[in-house]
């Protein structure tokens, strides 16, 4: 017999292959229809206690209550409590942004090694300066210098290291934030910048973007809503969820207009990694010398590691008017009070930037190209949802729902709460996003999981079409 010691193990990229059927969903809030024995028994609870019977004095601050209101996650685990084991149908969670969970959607190889290799140096067991080691962030300016061929070559100074692109969106917001401020950001877009505003106390105003000129921005509905206390707008390019890519002539035009404001351009860049149609990606850095540009960035998209949350503030700053105005400094201050992002992950990350082969971005966009055509003709057999526009980057689906076509339902929270109900298929309602009566899908999945899931809203739809329609 083969000694235990000399058997071969299965590498971890093997062992999750072979345990996808049963824990493809393990890292989402989707619940198992299982519960732990401890858990079912209710626990007694009171609102006594203290020294000699009366009320305890502390409760919980209500203060994150508004923004954690809009958020996805509270919106994602509500129509889950939705679905339920008597459908007898497995749980599809299309309403999520995370491709990292399915087999197809392996990170890289190279990415994986330079954790390791950061994780047995010895070097990345200490903490990290408050906004960053320097090789992190020096490695970030020569992938943004070398990738994008900015004409304003970016140092490590023009670089600051955060948890994820999320930190980046609240640290921009506490740093900007000041009496009657106001930001102005798309109505479509990722629903905690809404949350990062209500919890900075900065006034949020939202302008268009037009889904007949591939989603570009209104600027003249720009305009129109900035005054003097507007500070930034907000972009994001690629666009999440519409999965449109500016062109060069309409982000040239968005700098004009900042310059005419006297505003600054906040670029969300996460998904530069993430295209597959025939627009090139160009980034809004180039024209910080029309109006003065700050990009957020991070390898979550990219590199389908949502989960390692590292990411970075790159100031576009041609003529230092970041430093005259004290942004910079701000940013810094607000960065040394907040968490770093892991060490670990920061020193791996100039071998990950590096290292990481073309040909790893390439499968992966094959994958959700082909996924968005399968999807984009499959909703020719759903008239309920219509999508203006194929996407071309990013990992959804953004469609407008008819509710003149259903018999019963009254909206997009509604639409999505009875699909779960009766399908165990969770999308997302546009609303969350800043538009009612949309829905989004995720099109970052396994394949059979689409097919499955465009099976049972045909169904869905079936059942809820208006009686003179049939």
């Amino acid at each position: 017999m083969t000694p235990l010691s000399q058997k071969k193990k299965n590498t971890p990229r093997e062992r999750r292959s072979i345990g996808a059927m049963s824990t493809q969903h393990v890292n989402l809030f989707v619940p198992s229809f299982e519960m732990d024995q401890e858990e079912d028994v209710a626990r007694k609870t009171t609102e006594n206690g203290g020294i000699g019977g009366g009320v305890w004095r502390f409760k919980g601050n209500k203060a994150a209550k508004e923004a954690a209101s809009v958020s996805m996650k509270g919106t994602l685990s509500r129509l889950f409590d939705c679905c339920s084991k008597d459908v007898k149908k497995s749980i599809l969670p299309l309403g999520h942004g995370d491709p990292s969970v399915y087999p197809c959607f392996d990170t890289s190889v190279d990415a994986e090694e330079a954790v390791v290799e950061s994780l047995r140096s010895g070097s990345a067991n200490s903490y990290a300066p408050g906004v960053g080691i320097l090789p992190a962030r020096r490695a970030v300016a020569n992938y943004l210098n070398r990738e994008w061929d900015l004409p304003r070559k970016m140092k490590s100074d023009d670089i600051f290291m955060t948890v994820g692109c999320c930190q980046g969106i609240e640290t921009l917001f506490h740093a900007l934030a000041g009496p009657k401020a106001n930001i102005l950001i798309p109505t479509l877009i990722y629903p905690l910048y809404n949350s990062y505003a209500i919890h900075s106390l900065v006034e949020i105003r939202k302008y268009d973007l037009l889904p007949d000129l591939d989603w570009e921005i209104d600027l003249q509905g720009v305009e129109a809503l900035a005054d003097e206390n507007t500070i930034a707008m907000v972009i994001i390019n690629p666009h999440n969820p519409c999965g449109n890519v500016y062109t060069y002539e309409h982000l040239k035009k968005v700098a004009e207009v900042a310059r005419k404001l006297g505003i600054m351009v906040i670029s969300d860049e996460v998904y530069n990694r993430t295209i597959y149609g025939e627009n090139k990606f160009v980034p809004m850095g180039i024209f910080s010398s029309i109006a003065p540009v700050i990009t957020l960035g991070s390898i979550s998209k990219g590199w389908l590691v949502p989960g390692w949350r590292i990411g970075w503030i790159a100031m576009n700053d041609h003529d230092n008017v970041f430093k005259t105005t004290r942004v910079v400094e701000s940013i810094k201050e607000h960065l040394n009070i907040s968490p770093d992002p892991s060490t670990i992950l920061q020193f791996a990350l100039p071998n990950i930037l590096e290292k990481t082969k073309k040909s790893f971005f390439e499968k992966n966009n094959s994958i959700l190209r082909q996924n968005v055509d399968f999807a984009f003709d499959a909703l020719k057999d759903i008239p309920c949802l219509t999508c203006p526009k194929k996407p071309e980057s990013c990992t959804y689906l953004v469609t407008k729902l008819d509710l003149s076509l259903l018999e019963d339902i009254t909206n997009d929270f509604d639409f999505c709460i009875k699909l779960a109900r009766e399908e165990n298929l969770v999308l997302l309602p546009g609303e969350v996003l800043g538009l009612k009566d949309w829905v989004r899908l995720s099109i970052a999945v396994e394949r059979s999981m689409l097919e499955d899931a465009f099976m049972r809203l045909k169904g869905f739809y079936a059942r809820h079409i208006k009686t003179q329609l049939t």
